[in-house]
């Protein structure tokens, strides 16, 4: 993701603060953060509290953009902080991801209403669609079950020896293309889920492309059209009209 978005690791990094339990990860807690925090560890004074590092983080000079919640405390995205985001980022992207409803960092509503309609928002629990000032918005949901089909089958559809993280990267991009404008203008971040055959397909394709690309791919000749291989290799759980 670095190579591809101009970008170095190290660089990539700085644009990654991270909240946890205990508040700010930051080069202070070192000795107690698990392995995975540790290089995305930040210089900053100490916050051990985790609704206050979250305002630090809004509130203060971070500014972020994107906020994405996999804590599994509830309410954590406040007014005060989705307002403050607001204040600043014309389209900002709020992603209560934690499970059940009880967990969510905040709701669909929230969310929206207090961005004044401007949010980008995705959910990890499923939310009504929310009227604002006569526009409604439909409540994304980020479920891994947009893409777990579509890797699945692309993997099967080539014959990949094993997984690449490029396949995985190729499977996110394909998922991502397929968000329209009109989308975006509903606040949606996902392609809304009833179009999920379509959607598996592209992404099934996508990640047998990445795998032939990288020689991974072992049933040749390669499909001339990947989208249509992968649309004729998918099958319906109805059963067929007999006379």
């Amino acid at each position: 993701m670095t190579k591809q978005g101009n970008i170095s690791f190290e660089e990539a990094k700085k644009n990654i603060w991270m909240v946890d339990s205990k508040g700010l990860v930051i080069k202070s807690r070192l000795e107690s953060l698990q392995p995975f925090k540790k290089s995305f560890a930040h210089e900053h004074e100490e916050c051990h509290d985790l609704l206050s590092a979250i305002k630090i983080s809004i509130l203060c000079a971070l500014r972020p953009t994107i906020l994405i919640g996999t804590l599994g405390h509830g309410s954590t995205f406040t007014k005060e902080v989705i307002e403050t985001m607001a204040s600043y980022k014309k389209r900002p992207i709020i992603m209560a991801l934690s499970n059940p409803t009880s967990k969510s960092e905040c709701s669909a509503e929230e969310a929206y209403r207090w961005s004044e309609g401007r949010a980008l928002f995705a959910s990890g629990s499923p939310f009504a669609p929310v009227t604002i000032s006569g526009k409604t918005f439909i409540p994304g949901q980020g479920n891994n079950a947009y893409i777990f089909p579509g890797i699945g089958h692309g993997v099967v559809i080539c014959g990949a020896i094993r997984m690449h993280n490029d396949m995985l990267l190729a499977a996110a991009e394909a998922l991502a293309g397929q968000v329209t404008q009109e989308h975006l203008d509903e606040g949606l971040i996902y392609p809304p889920f009833k179009n999920i055959r379509k959607l598996s397909a592209n992404i099934s394709a996508a990640v047998a492309e990445k795998a032939y690309e990288l020689g991974l791919a072992t049933r040749l000749p390669k499909p001339k059209n990947l989208l249509a291989y992968a649309e004729s290799c998918m099958y319906s759980p109805l059963y067929r009209q007999y006379r």
